[in-house]
């Protein structure tokens, strides 16, 4: 399709219904910050797929905006005095999309398909002895030994969630897509009206029950959908989708590329905030499956010479309070985060240096295969400057420009690069899925059994994780911090890029927009 085509193609679909004023009341235009490529939540740990996903599928536990986990689902539970047990209680009236009951057997199908994606997960499923439903309304956990993270692991809402779905879709295989969306949340989904690359389309789902009392925070609380319908857009570039949201003809734009903000700061009829503190953390993630990144030497050949400043400045621009270099393994400002083995990053930067650690490392000129996000602005800003200085240190780097979609596709293939793999390609995590090692995806080094691609290896990173779960106090729990980040410029599992603090833009009609991410419920139209 050309652009020609697809603009117009774009222009049909928000035009179509034109409804007057006070029908649109109910409906709300969104877009997205890519293509919905995967439906599946717990397959994929793309955050529109996450988004997507917490629309249709609700989970035990929430998070609210201070970080704290709080009953959702669940009516709450109980902790044996041992440690060993807990029993956590179903709240009355869930109800699936198809009409069936939230039972218990539910719960525990979602939580083992989970468990086998997310990282966390892993951690709480190898704490657990048994995990079963001896009732419809009862979840009992019975542990090896004492894992204080269950309700923080079943309520984490960074990617994947434990999102909750009838058993006969939890049984699908963990490493095939489920396609069917039915789930208990606020919202259903309509794939009748999805049109693949350009609209996916929601409605509210009359028969959810909002969790009763307490204050609706995040993805905590009472979740309440006021509008009837919610369109997601998938619109061909910024300034089509700056031009829209000017235009009044979409509500929402998730998240405005750094060079639109100017003007969209000056139209009054806008709000443009930055809705997380914690941002999103930069990477650059090598594939340790296939030469040359399976050598660790050469992979730390990459640090005297990287700047963090340089991705940073390629994706915000000149808004310099929306950057932070000088960033480790773990969120700046948040318990777990330190200045340990800093000093790869923070250093004079030396590129003659970096080349020879490459030389003596014995690279021997292999093909490095660059994947770049052509459709996601931010991404792909982070692979052109990442692809420029593989290339000064020496890579021989393939360039490979595709839509997130395939990439997502491509980075599933473990093949060597020259039969449809890959071999390095730059993303961003949340700050939520890196503030503590049992979220950090990237920071494992379990080879193939780790949650994410790449098949990373380091031994001693596995020991402290393992060390850090069972810690007794947060003290302990960061002296285990310090000495990771310190692995990790050893071992060199990928290296953080920096922290951006991404704006997001709405029509200013558009009121109580939850902080974090994009949620759909609690939002209303003025």
């Amino acid at each position: 399709m050309d652009r020609r085509t697809l603009l117009a193609a774009s222009a049909t679909l928000l035009a179509t219904p034109r409804l007057a004023a006070a029908q649109n009341q109910r409906l709300l235009k969104f877009v997205p910050q890519s293509d919905l490529g995967t439906l599946d939540p717990v397959w994929s740990a793309a955050y529109v797929t996450r988004n997507h996903g917490l629309m249709i599928f609700d989970q035990l536990y929430g998070m609210d905006a201070q970080y704290r986990i709080q009953p959702q689902m669940a009516s709450g539970h109980e902790i044996s005095d041992d440690g060993l047990t807990w029993t956590i209680g179903l709240r009355e009236g869930l109800k699936f999309h198809d009409g069936a009951p939230v039972l218990a057997r539910d719960c525990v199908a979602s939580i083992r398909r989970w468990g086998v994606r997310d990282s966390i997960g892993q951690a709480l499923m190898a704490a657990t002895e048994e995990l079963s439903g001896p009732d419809d309304r009862t979840i009992r956990f019975r542990l090896k030994y004492r894992f204080a993270l269950v309700a923080y692991a079943l309520g984490k809402p960074g990617s994947p969630v434990c999102a909750i779905m009838p058993e006969r879709l939890a049984q699908t295989d963990p490493h095939r897509q489920i396609t069917e969306m039915v789930g208990s949340g606020p919202f259903r989904f309509r794939p009748q009206d999805r049109v693949a690359g350009a609209r996916v389309a929601y409605e509210r789902n009359p028969d959810y029950v909002p969790r009763a009392g307490g204050t609706t925070s995040f993805t905590a609380g009472p979740k309440v959908a006021h509008f009837d319908r919610v369109e997601w857009h998938v619109l061909p570039d910024p300034a089509t989708a700056g031009a829209a949201l000017r235009a009044g003809e979409v509500d929402w734009w998730e998240s405005p590329t750094y060079d639109m903000l100017p003007m969209l700061l000056r139209d009054r009829r806008l709000s443009v905030s930055a809705p997380d503190p914690l941002g999103y953390l930069g990477c650059m993630r090598f594939n340790q499956l296939h030469p040359p990144f399976d050598n660790p030497a050469i992979r730390r050949a990459v640090l005297p010479a990287l700047s963090q400043a340089d991705f940073m400045q390629a994706v915000v621009g000149d808004i310099r309070d929306a950057w932070r270099d000088g960033i480790g393994v773990f969120p700046p400002d948040t318990p777990m985060a330190s200045q340990a083995g800093l000093e790869a990053l923070t250093s004079p930067r030396d590129l003659t240096a970096a080349r020879r650690a490459l030389e003596a490392a014995g690279y021997r000129g292999e093909r490095v295969v660059l994947l770049s996000a052509s459709d996601f602005p931010t991404l792909k800003a982070l692979a052109d400057v990442g692809a420029d200085l593989l290339k000064k240190i020496g890579f021989q780097v393939d360039y490979v420009a595709i839509d997130w979609g395939s990439m997502l596709q491509r980075l599933a293939n473990t093949e060597a690069p020259e039969r449809g793999g890959w071999s390095v390609f730059h993303t961003y995590w949340s700050g939520l899925d890196q503030m503590n090692p049992g979220v950090h995806a990237f920071l494992r080094g379990a080879g193939r059994a780790s949650p994410s691609r790449g098949a990373p290896v380091s031994p001693r990173i596995e020991e402290l994780r393992d060390a850090w779960l069972r810690a007794a106090d947060e003290a302990e729990q960061q002296r285990i911090c310090a000495e990771m980040q310190r692995q990790a410029f050893i071992d060199v599992p990928y290296i953080p890029l920096g922290q951006s603090l991404p704006r997001t833009a709405h029509r200013s009609d558009i009121r109580d927009v939850l902080t974090g991410f994009a949620l759909f419920w609690n939002a209303r139209r003025a």
